[in-house]
């Protein structure tokens, strides 16, 4: 477009060729000049229209009303095409976060039982050993060799018993926390402080019992599928490389995040009773360990003991639903074994010095 320019400080005006890029006013005069459209000013003069850049720059255009309409006409329907991309990109996006979110918090939770169900034994094995791996870290086993021999005696008896595709092996660990928990593929870890607090063979075997319940019903790779979805596994799956697997480690470390719903934990309070009978043992022990999980948490020692209770809800009534369906039976540990499973994580172990090695 041909327009005139007018330097401000004399008299004189020159033509000069005006278009518009990417809605900048764009011409030569003394070199190039560039006036981005929103920052100029604009004043009609009969059939022409002033245009002045923002500020006190005295420089102006003087360009035909028609020629300035075909220039900013071209302008608005750039902007209004970006703005339609814009838009658009936002809302694809938008809803691509909707489907992502209503899978991961729905459908997954929705489809969580027959998709651990489907999954093939040697997958969740890998996922198992690949959690397993990183939860050790955290969570290093106890030394004591007699002890943990001891445990893992149980946990192969409750596996044959309950028909499960997976070895149950069972790992005495030192954590700061009361725990037992079970990861993919069937390993259970029971943590040095609760094994502390149990009062017999019969409560620390119940509390493993339930574990293995956990596992035979499944219910460990649907808490996976649950809680962590498909990014997470994947993740867990190859060993790593986004992030998201490291991250789902750190909260199983911190508060073993493989939660369940209640009707999973009825299902394994009464399927590792049922374990327990059908081994011979006593399943008296589940009762009375929910039930001092309750006192203990009401006194002043409530920290040692929060988070299994956060992961067991309803401890109070599970133990006299427990109570009403035990059953008497042999012990789970010889004497002998009980004082070495009582010794196993009496090894010395120093966590400061453990989270200093880390660093």
């Amino acid at each position: 477009m041909e327009a005139r320019f007018h330097d401000g400080r004399t008299t004189a005006s020159r033509p000069v060729k005006v278009w518009v890029e990417d809605e900048v006013l764009v011409f030569h005069a003394d070199g190039e000049q560039r006036w981005p459209l929103e920052t100029v000013r604009v004043e009609m003069v009969d059939d022409r229209v002033r245009v002045a850049r923002a500020g006190d720059d005295p420089a102006r255009l003087s360009i035909a009303l028609s020629d300035w309409r075909d220039l900013t006409e071209h302008a608005v329907r750039h902007h209004r095409a970006v703005r339609r991309r814009e838009l658009w990109l936002v809302g694809a996006l938008a809803t691509s976060a909707a489907v992502i979110a209503g899978v991961v918090f729905v459908g997954i939770p929705a489809a969580s039982g027959p998709l651990a169900r489907a999954t093939p034994p040697d997958l969740e094995r890998k996922i198992g050993r690949n959690l397993g791996g990183q939860v050790s870290l955290a969570f290093p086993a106890c030394k004591g060799v007699a002890g943990q021999a001891a445990l893992h005696g149980l946990g192969q008896r409750l596996g044959k018993t309950s028909g499960t595709p997976f070895d149950i092996r069972v790992r005495a660990v030192h954590a700061p926390m009361v725990n037992a928990f079970a990861l993919p593929g069937g390993t259970i870890m029971v943590t040095d402080q609760l094994i502390a607090l149990a009062a017999d063979p019969a409560e620390l075997s119940a509390v493993i019992a339930h574990e293995a319940a956990h596992v035979e019903k499944r219910h460990v790779m649907q808490a996976v599928w649950r809680s962590f979805g498909f990014g997470v596994l994947l993740d867990a799956v190859v060993g790593g490389g986004t992030g998201a697997g490291q991250q789902a480690v750190l909260l199983l470390g911190s508060s073993t995040n493989l939660r369940y719903g209640r009707a999973s934990e009825a299902e394994a309070d009464a399927a590792g009773q049922d374990l327990l009978t059908e081994q011979g043992l006593s399943s008296q022990g589940m009762a009375p360990f929910f039930q001092r999980l309750v006192n203990t948490s009401e006194s002043k020692n409530a920290g040692a003991v929060k988070e299994l209770i956060s992961d067991h809800p309803d401890s109070q009534r599970r133990a006299a639903v427990s109570r009403a369906r035990a059953k008497p039976g042999a012990t789970a540990f010889t004497p002998t074994e009980w004082v070495a499973i009582k010794a196993t994580c009496k090894d010395g172990y120093d966590p400061l010095k453990r989270v200093r090695s880390l660093f």
